[in-house]
């Protein structure tokens, strides 16, 4: 666990900053957005690595949701942490 609270301590220092350095001028279009979302969702698969699967017990990557359980975080696209609505399937934003 200590490794993995270290990557993630690193993610947030050191990677995040970079990536988002002059963010403040850039006109963010869906594809942008997708691709910061596809970023860090690939940065959090290597930190978390494979899951093994109870049913079959072979060894996949980790879905969207289960990240996001693992990850409690900022959303890098927005600033803002991102809450996923049960009832309705909805995300809604708070800060």
């Amino acid at each position: 666990m200590l490794y993995k609270n270290l990557n993630i301590a690193l993610y947030r220092t050191r990677i995040l900053p970079v990536v988002l350095y002059g963010c403040e001028i850039w006109s963010l279009t869906l594809r942008g957005e997708r691709r910061l979302w596809l970023f860090e969702n690939r940065v959090l698969r290597r930190i978390f690595g494979p899951r093994r699967d109870k049913v079959t017990g072979e060894w996949r990557k980790l879905h969207h949701d289960e990240i996001n359980d693992l990850y409690s975080s900022r959303n890098i696209d927005s600033g803002e942490k991102i809450e996923k609505n049960e009832m309705d399937g909805a995300y809604s934003k708070y800060g």
